[in-house]
């Protein structure tokens, strides 16, 4: 049988008397992609900030390929193999698009520099869609740009599991569907991925399975087809308790 690549057992956080996340679970199998939902302010962000190190859990675990990873810190856990992007688009903007990717090897991952850097760098910008954009400044980019920016960014660190958190949010129709088969390619190289999102067309057409999020604890797990029409869900989204 295979083992999860990272395993998610009871994780909570607590900040004073809010329980922001509560008793969350769940598997990630190599190659998959798992849907982390719910709405506005259900504890999917944080999450993912206690899975890639940035808060430490109240309690619970976190295992990546088996090894125990709950209590290590955010830059000890980009070199052990997970990596991700946020919710506000984070790029150096004083530099070039090649430099953004090139500080991502400098500090994750296999570190490369000088030649070696650049030619690395270049091929993830390939990879994302900015092949002849590297010496462009950062700031110069538009939005969607900026995104696959940050993306080849957080790809530089050779992750073995990337947290995408609302990557594909305010894309028009277009942008959308070459961000979906994006992500696929992505998930192709040998990469799992965790994505919190509201785009349901995004959830529908990615994720092997779904874990759905209110007011921090799971209120369903499944497939996305299962999640979306499972009762719990519906009132969530629709009856408006914790959005």
């Amino acid at each position: 049988m295979t083992s999860p690549i990272l395993e998610v057992d009871g994780l909570s956080r607590r900040f004073g008397g809010l329980r922001a996340v509560d008793g969350l679970s769940f598997r990630l199998m190599a190659g998959d992609i798992l849907g982390l939902l719910g709405p506005n302010g259900s504890g999917k962000t944080t999450a993912l900030n206690l899975i890639s190190g940035v808060l430490r859990p109240s309690a619970g675990t976190i295992r990546l390929v088996g090894v125990d990873t709950t209590r290590e810190s955010s830059f000890r856990l980009a070199r052990l193999g997970i990596a991700r992007t946020f919710q506000l688009v984070r790029v150096f903007r004083n530099m070039s698009v090649r430099e953004n990717v090139m500080a991502g090897l400098a500090f994750a991952g296999p570190r490369l520099f000088g030649r070696a850097a650049v030619v690395r760098s270049d091929e993830l910008l390939g990879q994302v869609g900015l092949e002849g954009r590297a010496n462009v400044s950062a700031d110069g980019l538009n939005y969607i740009d900026q995104k696959k920016l940050e993306l080849a960014r957080a790809l530089a660190s050779s992750p073995k599991v990337l947290l995408l958190d609302e990557w594909l949010a305010g894309l028009n129709p277009t942008e959308l569907r070459d961000a979906i088969e994006l992500v696929r390619r992505v998930r192709s190289s040998g990469v799992s991925i965790v994505m919190v999102e509201h785009v349901l067309e995004a959830v529908r057409a990615l994720c092997n399975e779904c874990v759905v999020m209110n007011a921090g604890m799971p209120i369903a797990a499944g497939s996305p087809q299962g999640v979306l029409a499972h009762p719990e869900v519906v009132r969530a989204y629709i009856g408006g308790g914790h959005a």
